[in-house]
């Protein structure tokens, strides 16, 4: 759909759930999760013909994908028993590079836009959940503190913020911090916003919001940054 809500098209034909689409940053094209009979899987799909492919037939659930910087690949969480850890398959080769190998569920990875770093999300032992920095093979570092459950980073396009969804005190709350974990702050609260994704132009940034006893509205809010 356009900004503003107009010209809807439908890609998918709504026989399965369908999670986390991303666009690719060079071609027409999404990937997403799905999941009807069977595990969920990730795909992708060509938006002008329609083709959908599986991003690797792995065993267990893959979920939680994006685009690499460069489109050449796809970033995910495949799920080993009763962990999950992050590998990146190169789309033309169709090989996969493990990133990650935790006994935590590890998910949400996303690059930096120079592909030099990846902020995720590990869920650890009694429902830890913070956000984590780290090279694309080298050791994490924690960027999290705060009070409550950290979820969906995202890194800016300028790469100075990380956006991410925060779940304290009954609230959802939309945030953005630094990508050292300085300078954290609140930009929307609601009754259950989640998922912030940043515009191409960089001053703003898109919420999904679900308002208090309306099912099915996801109106957009923009919201500047400042320097």
């Amino acid at each position: 759909m356009d900004q503003d809500g107009a010209n809807v098209r439908y890609l998918t034909r709504g026989e399965d759930i369908v999670l986390t689409p991303r666009f690719s940053p060079t071609a027409p094209e999404i990937t997403y999760m799905a999941f009807g009979q069977g595990d969920p899987r990730v795909y992708l799909l060509n938006i002008v013909s329609g083709e959908r492919e599986i991003v690797g037939n792995f065993p267990g659930m893959s979920f939680s994908p994006r685009f690499s910087p460069s489109g050449r690949g796809v970033i995910m969480s495949l799920q080993e028993g009763s962990n999950a850890n992050i590998f990146v398959m190169d789309l033309a080769s169709k090989g996969t590079t493990r990133l990650t190998n935790t006994e935590a569920i590890d998910t949400s990875p996303c690059y930096s836009p120079d592909g030099s770093q990846i902020c995720s999300n590990p869920i650890g032992v009694v429902s830890l959940r913070f956000m984590s920095c780290r090279p694309p093979a080298g050791p994490a570092k924690r960027i999290s503190f705060g009070d409550g459950i950290y979820s969906t980073p995202v890194w800016s396009p300028r790469g100075d913020y990380i956006a991410f969804t925060k779940q304290a005190g009954g609230k959802f709350a939309i945030g953005v911090m630094k990508p050292d974990g300085s300078g954290e702050r609140t930009l929307t609260e609601g009754f259950h916003n989640e998922g912030p994704t940043f515009c191409a132009e960089r001053t703003r940034h898109h919420v999904l919001q679900r308002p208090d006893g309306r099912s099915g509205a996801f109106p957009v809010h923009h919201r500047h940054l400042g320097a």
